[in-house]
């Protein structure tokens, strides 16, 4: 298991040098994000300081190397760098200084806060809502699939299929529309569902509160397609498994119909069904732009659009680079997973 774990975290190392490499050719070799950010008629003087401000104020080579030198959790810096960066870690060494720290995603060019710092800030509401999400799109999903399974040819398995399919057609920006639209303005009234709220709302004398119900639309909306994906997942797999010889055999020992399916037939059917919400966790939390934009909701991105309409390079940069990170992850996740729920999946 160790030595698995090892050899998928020098894989996930490579996909991460990758993506830092594409991260600076898009934003930085294909075009000039200090002219970007300073506008046509700033004067060069103003350039200059945006361009130190940034660190690119040597080759592209050089800004590239240097960018990787900040994203890295191993680095090395000068005794003034690390004191005006901000930089955290364990140092060693003189004047030049080599050591273990934090990526650090350089500063907005818009509020000079730490990129860190203000994804942070973000990633608990998109976790949040992602999580929801998917709780929703799996317990619903699994629930429907077998269901359908279970009453193939029937009026519930053709509405489940039926549903799944418009489910998976919808895009999440047309239902986030719609939805907010008909629960969160026709019917508030009886609903009590915001049109838009993100998910820490001020309240007088009480600070921040986490607010419920404005998660409800938006984790609806972005559950509706993972949802169909499951159901009709759901439903294939104990479609196969049905047809199995050990589920004949326990049907002829005498169990019962929910002994059958819950016990031996789900379990067997629920491989590809994880593969699914794992790679629908990694991409819930990196594709929630919409939905987050659409209700107000704060989390990674909205954060990412309001920067993209503010020219804020390093925090796009940054986002980019934390949702490949947040990719890697989850997906080594799903493959530790596997071999729990299945243990005729071997780690080699």
């Amino acid at each position: 298991m160790l030595t698995y774990i090892i050899k998928k975290l020098s894989y996930a190392l490579l996909v991460m040098l990758g993506v830092v490499v594409l991260v600076n050719i898009l934003f930085v070799s294909l075009g000039d994000p200090v002219k970007l950010v300073a506008g046509q008629r700033t004067d060069k003087k103003t350039i200059d300081n945006i361009r130190k401000d940034l660190r690119m104020d040597s080759s592209a080579f050089i800004s590239f190397l240097l960018y990787l030198n900040d994203v890295s959790p191993i680095g090395t810096y000068t005794n003034t760098e690390i004191k005006d960066l901000s930089i955290k870690g364990i140092f060693v060494g003189n004047t030049q200084k080599w050591g273990i720290k934090l990526p650090y995603l350089r500063r907005s060019t818009q509020t000079k806060k730490d990129v860190s710092s203000i994804l942070l800030e973000a990633l608990p509401g998109t976790i949040l809502l992602a999580v929801t999400a998917l709780i929703i799109a799996s317990i619903f999903g699994i629930l429907l699939g077998v269901l359908a399974a279970y009453k193939r040819h029937t009026w519930v398995d053709t509405t489940a299929v039926m549903s799944s399919i418009i489910g998976i057609s919808a895009p999440s920006f047309f239902m986030g529309i719609v939805i907010a639209y008909v629960f969160g303005y026709v019917l508030h009234n009886y609903t009590g569902l915001n049109f838009a709220g993100s998910w820490l709302t001020a309240q007088p004398y009480q600070g921040s509160q986490l607010s419920i119900k404005n998660l409800i639309l938006p984790a609806i909306t972005l559950g509706i397609r993972p949802l169909a994906i499951i159901t009709q997942l759901t439903r294939s797999s104990m479609l196969d498994v049905l047809e199995q010889d050990y589920m004949r055999t326990a049907t002829a020992k005498g169990l019962s119909p929910k002994t059958i399916i819950l016990k031996h037939g789900l379990r067997n059917a629920l491989n590809p069904v994880i593969t699914a919400i794992t790679g629908w966790f990694a991409e819930l939390l990196a594709g929630a732009f919409f939905v987050e934009y659409i209700f107000g909701w704060k989390g990674i991105g909205k954060v990412t659009v309001d920067a993209l309409e503010k020219l804020d390079i390093p925090v796009v940069m940054g986002s980019v680079l934390l949702t490949a990170l947040l990719f890697v992850l989850v997906n080594l996740l799903a493959d530790v997973l596997y071999s729990v729920v299945d243990p005729r999946i071997k780690l080699q």
